[in-house]
């Protein structure tokens, strides 16, 4: 399975939210996250997942 891992950058530029909000969705575990040493990636298809979650919350 090959799945493109993002950075907190590009995940804050995806869904124009600021760091510590993107850090708040990964503590909370809204967002899925994995860590490659000091390095915290979001893998896409979890920003897809929490996206569609979203979606279905306000339809």
């Amino acid at each position: 399975m090959h799945d493109e891992l993002l950075t907190v950058p590009e995940v804050m530029a995806r869904l124009r939210l600021g760091r510590s909000k993107v850090y708040d969705l990964i503590r909370s575990r809204r967002l899925t996250s994995v860590k490659i040493d000091a390095c915290r990636r979001i893998p896409a298809s979890a920003l897809d997942a929490f996206m569609s979650v979203l979606l279905e919350e306000v339809a």
